[in-house]
């Protein structure tokens, strides 16, 4: 029996949590759980990036020992990452240390083929990774809060292999979205309003997708979101034994 791959998952920072004392790092239970029902080895990252700055030899010898990563939803990517000067005023938990290690993680796995699974935040650190921005807010009007709504998938994409679906309920938790697509990046699903849910990457060394909505919010009951972390754990197993 092969042991479980290992997948990275970035921990978020949290100012309070309450089974424990202090300020915390964390990960979704709901997330953890639908990497370990895909066969994988969920193991908590710490994002140690100094003044926002991690060296790529580092993320390289951090991800060495990894078969995949999932990169989780979290706070707002600080506009600065992307080129805006000015702040909307909606911005929540910002953290200079969490971008600069989520966007080292995401350029390495990019680069080299690492099985990659990024959700919410993670889609838009990816964006910004490939050189592209966000919208900082998209409204109250329009925002995807406490949101369910069906997306179509493009036929062909790995979303809809992985989904084995053409259309899928999303559970949406966000007031930001893509605005420039970063380089490379192509959209393989979008919302009615025209909000980008789905990207993958044109010639990827290795299996890749990224969502906006949280599949791990209806994965328990939901075999096509599941079948996301099935994916990434199957690309991973594959990347271990051949």
């Amino acid at each position: 029996m092969h042991p479980r791959p290992l997948i990275a998952v970035p921990a978020r920072f949290a100012a309070t949590t309450s089974a424990l004392r202090h300020r915390a790092e964390v990960n979704a239970r709901a997330l953890i759980e639908a990497v370990w029902q895909a066969g994988g080895e969920p193991v908590s990252l710490h994002p140690h990036a100094p003044g926002g700055t991690v060296t790529p030899s580092e993320v390289a010898a951090r991800l060495a020992r990894f078969d995949g990563v999932l990169l989780p939803g979290g706070g707002d990517v600080s506009p600065d990452r992307y080129g805006d000067r000015a702040s909307h005023l909606s911005l929540d938990d910002v953290n200079a240390e969490q971008d600069g290690f989520d966007l080292g993680v995401a350029g390495r796995a990019l680069e080299t083929g690492l099985p990659l699974l990024a959700v919410c935040r993670g889609l838009q650190i990816v964006n910004v990774t490939r050189g592209g921005t966000l919208q900082q807010d998209m409204g109250a009007d329009r925002e995807h809060r406490h949101l369910v709504h069906p997306v179509s998938l493009e036929p062909e994409s790995a979303v809809a292999a992985a989904t084995r679906a053409e259309k899928i309920d999303a559970s949406c938790f966000h007031h930001q979205r893509v605005a420039r697509l970063g380089a490379g990046l192509t959209v393989t699903a979008r919302a009615a309003d025209g909000t980008i849910e789905a990207l993958e990457l044109q010639d990827s060394l290795g299996w890749f997708a990224a969502v906006q909505w949280h599949p791990e919010d209806t994965a328990p009951r939901d075999a096509a979101n599941q079948g996301l972390f099935d994916a990434l754990v199957h690309a991973a197993r594959r990347r271990v034994c051949g």
